[in-house]
């Protein structure tokens, strides 16, 4: 019989991936609050009640916690929400997993990382949270890794969430559908773009080895926002020109505490021979 899994957060961008790779390993219960997909059952991180629903009446071998509240300016605004659905549904689950003694996958971010002395980070250095965002998520990080069966994933910038996709790629790709003459890309941001189902697929050969632990686990290489803006252009063939604009040109709009550099490097899983994820491009 396959493994029983409980994926949170299962209806995002990465979540549909998840779901995709996952179901074809575990016996998957997929949840979330959103209920945008027939496959997604009803759980709301944030009321641990709604959790011990699930375990009375089900056994699992391992959570997959993928829920997060990611837009930095509501997080910022709501900031109890941010807090109660970031760092108490992480402390949640890892209640769960502590409890039914079983293992937990918590997904991290790169935007724990905030400091202007430092450009790249590994596995080991030190998160310098800003943004309720980042201190939440980095909340989670330390509530989880108290599981004995833990393993905690960090992501860069996602990539890969096709129509579920909120972020910097569905953005552009929403503004070249409406003919927009000219793209402003800021340059001064830094990070490692992450592509949802190498993401996934990468976790798998960690937890079947059981090396429980902290992972950076980003696609290969680094890049500006600008850069992946042109590569985008480039792949679509579009004659569109890139204007490159400081952080200052969204400021009204993006304003909310955001890093200079996110860049990741997966320093263990190079060290363990498990960093399969490709580059970025």
């Amino acid at each position: 019989m396959k493994n029983r899994a409980l994926i949170t957060g299962c209806g995002g961008m990465l979540g549909k991936s998840a779901y995709e790779i996952l179901s074809k390993i575990y016996s998957v219960v997929a949840t979330d609050i959103d209920l945008n997909e027939p496959w997604l059952s009803y759980l709301d991180v944030r009321n641990i009640e709604d959790f011990e629903k699930y375990f009375e009446k089900d056994h699992f071998d391992i959570i997959f916690h993928l829920a997060a509240l990611t837009d930095l300016e509501y997080c910022e605004t709501e900031k109890e929400d941010a807090w109660r659905t970031n760092a108490l549904g992480a402390e949640n689950a890892a209640l769960m997993a502590k409890k039914y003694n079983i293992e937990i996958v918590y997904i991290s971010t790169a935007g724990i990382f905030d400091t202007e002395d430092q450009e790249v980070f590994n596995d080991f250095d030190i998160p310098t949270p800003k943004s309720i965002y980042g201190k939440s998520k980095y909340y989670g990080e330390k509530i989880v890794q108290l599981v004995p069966k833990h393993y905690v994933f960090r992501a860069g910038w996602m990539m890969g969430g096709e129509d579920k996709d909120k972020k910097f790629v569905k953005k552009i790709l929403r503004q070249i559908k409406n003919g927009v003459k000219e793209l402003n890309i800021v340059g001064d941001k830094l990070g490692t773009p992450t592509y949802t189902r190498d993401f996934i697929s990468n976790m798998i050969p960690v937890i079947d080895k059981k090396q429980y632990g902290l992972y950076n686990q980003v696609c290969r290489g680094d890049c500006s926002r600008y850069d992946v803006a042109l590569e985008m252009i480039k792949l679509l063939e579009l004659d569109i020109p890139v204007n490159l604009v400081s952080s200052d040109f969204f400021k009204s709009e993006y304003w909310a505490p955001r890093p200079y550099s996110e860049k990741l490097i997966n320093l263990k899983l190079d060290s363990r021979g498990l960093n399969n994820m490709r580059s970025w491009k």
